[in-house]
């Protein structure tokens, strides 16, 4: 898969647009699953290497209650992990070591995504709730986020930028995404029509 590395400056996450998610209001749009799908083949190696990061749990919650305690931590793993792994353009060999790589010195936007979700795991934040995603952004590159599902909707947690997004509000073009029920498998994502369009939803922040 291609991939995307951070090349341009990323702006703060204020407290104020912490505050914008939790009082958002919008409709709650949560990211639909179609047909199953293969998975992207480095996540296959990358759950022979972390078979501990491809466990699930069906008695686990399908999401995290969003609260300030959450948020903070989402944003706290968020923005670590971003400062931590300096981007570089991997090639992907045969070597499994090669592959999707956790906290590694350097790395590319799947190394951020499973770092990510590998911390808040640690932090004891259900896998079924921590989704990866393949995306496309706009300039039609391959690119790796990781999703959390929360009782305000499914935010993106993105190497591009230290602001946390609905899913919505990102210029991409969502192709699959990891399966809540099994982290070893994936979904097409189903195209649809938000409520809420973002160009309008843009205005609105603007104005407050």
């Amino acid at each position: 898969m291609p991939i995307l590395i951070l090349t341009s400056s990323i702006f703060a996450n204020t407290a104020d647009a912490r505050n914008r998610l939790l009082q958002d209001a919008d409709p709650i749009i949560p990211i639909a699953e179609a047909s199953p799908i293969l998975a992207p083949f480095q996540h296959v190696r990358f759950c022979l290497r972390y078979p501990d990061d491809c466990k699930s749990n069906p008695t686990e919650n399908g999401h995290i209650d969003l609260n300030e305690a959450t948020l903070k931590l989402l944003d706290r793993v968020n923005r670590d992990v971003n400062a931590a792994i300096n981007p570089m353009v991997k090639a992907y060999g045969s070597d499994i070591q090669d592959g999707w790589t956790i906290s590694p010195a350097m790395g590319d936007c799947n190394d951020y995504a499973v770092t990510k979700r590998h911390e808040l795991l640690q932090n004891g934040l259900p896998a079924q709730a921590l989704r990866l995603s393949v995306v496309k952004t706009a300039s039609g590159i391959g690119h790796l986020v990781l999703v959390v599902v929360t009782t305000k909707g499914d935010l993106v947690l993105d190497n591009l930028t230290e602001t946390i997004r609905p899913w919505q509000n990102t210029d991409y073009h969502w192709l699959k995404i990891q399966s809540a029920t099994d982290a070893r498998f994936w979904y097409e994502v189903k195209a649809t029509s938000p409520s809420v369009s973002q160009a309008s939803r843009k205005i609105r922040l603007a104005d407050r």
